[in-house]
């Protein structure tokens, strides 16, 4: 399917008719996605088991086992069914040779994670050459039949070596930010799965879904002995309070993406009320920050979800609720740019629920996104 960028004009009438406000940081500074204009659809993310819906989106930063540095890792999170929460592999893109192959296959029942497993978007791979991916399982593709899940740690073969669970993970959710020291590293993880309940619980005021607020940031510290698997040494819950809930279509709302800055501030999309909000001290901190400040709100914002630094240090935030892929200066709370990477006409709005994870490329010259209409890798480039 072709993609095609749209100029700033052109941008501000469609925004206006889908009922989106175009800040004036759109109209008068340019930015980081306005050179993006080329889409490539690289691979089917479907293995051969027809697991679909593809979530986090990893680029290699070593060569190890079977990943080569640069590859792509995408998890699933969908069955062949289309049930969510049943996905159970991970697949690898090979840019050089544009193969895709099989990385992982993770026993759906594995017991030692509470309520087995289904892929999030939560997953990192080390300089060290482990992964470790999330965990929110499903039985019948509804949060009405959800296990509380867990971390997964996987050698760089895709073997499953370590599970990390307990009453401070639960649903762990978002693409991870990751501290790497090669023999420590700090990861923070959202959490999104505390006490929600199936999808038909429903408020009486709203008639939607009911809105919890116990959905967490947490931050995990590893130790990483010389060929043995990571060491889980401490948990910081950094900030709490952040909204979550069911969803039928969805499967559950709740924080997603994060980046960490240099100086030490931690950005996280809160989807439901459609902010990114910032936690100062995030890898010092010994308390919540709770739900942080809010560094911009609405917008050209649409149910943000995963994040991604630019080169310039400006933050590209996919949009759950349409297929545009949003531009945000952190430092300076300004929303600059929006494109659509996700047009698809089937959808209202356009695109609407086909985006989740997105990396850059190794070199800054665009980025790596995963479109669920079509269960492809898609690249954007200059």
């Amino acid at each position: 399917m072709r993609r095609t960028s749209i100029a700033s004009s052109a941008f501000i009438a469609l925004a206006a008719v889908l009922g989106l406000a175009a800040t004036p940081a759109l109209a008068d500074r340019a930015g980081y996605l306005e050179t993006i204009h080329r889409h490539t659809t690289l691979a089917l993310t479907t293995p051969d088991n027809g697991d679909l819906n593809p979530y986090a989106v990893v680029v290699a930063p070593v060569s190890a086992g079977k990943v080569l540095k640069d590859d792509v890792l995408v998890s699933n999170f969908n069955n062949i069914s289309n049930l969510q929460g049943t996905g159970t592999t991970i697949v690898d893109f090979n840019p050089a040779t544009r193969k895709t192959t099989l990385f992982a296959q993770i026993p759906r029942d594995t017991a030692q994670c509470p309520g087995g497993v289904g892929l999030t978007t939560a997953m990192t791979m080390l300089q060290s050459g482990w992964v470790i991916v999330g965990s929110l399982p499903s039985k019948d593709g509804t949060t009405a039949t959800r296990g509380e899940g867990c971390l997964l740690v996987l050698d760089p073969n895709g073997k499953l070596v370590a599970t990390w669970s307990g009453p401070t993970i639960s649903g762990p959710w978002g693409n991870m930010a990751v501290v790497d020291k090669g023999d420590r590293a700090t990861l923070f993880v959202s959490m999104a799965g505390f006490d929600v309940p199936g999808p038909r619980v429903l408020d009486p005021e709203t008639h939607y879904p009911i809105v919890l607020h116990k959905a967490t940031v947490l931050r995990l510290e590893l130790a990483i002995p010389k060929d043995k698997p990571p060491v889980l040494t401490s948990q910081t819950v950094v900030a709490s309070g952040l909204a979550q809930r069911a969803d039928t279509d969805n499967f559950l709302f709740g924080p997603t993406g994060l980046a960490l800055d240099d100086d030490d501030t931690l950005y996280a999309t809160n989807g439901l009320e459609n902010t990114i909000i910032a936690i100062d001290h995030a890898s010092t901190r010994s308390d919540s920050g709770g739900t942080g400040r809010v560094v911009t709100r609405d917008g050209l914002l649409a149910w943000p979800l995963a994040m991604a630094w630019t080169p310039e240090k400006h933050l590209l935030v996919t949009n759950g609720k349409n297929g545009q892929v949003v531009e945000i200066d952190p430092r300076a709370g300004k929303q600059i740019y929006a494109q659509w990477i996700d047009n698809d006409q089937a959808q209202s709005p356009p695109g609407n629920g086909d985006l989740f994870g997105i990396a850059m490329l190794p070199d800054g010259s665009g980025f790596y996104y995963v479109e669920d209409d079509m269960n492809t890798l898609v690249k954007a480039t200059r």
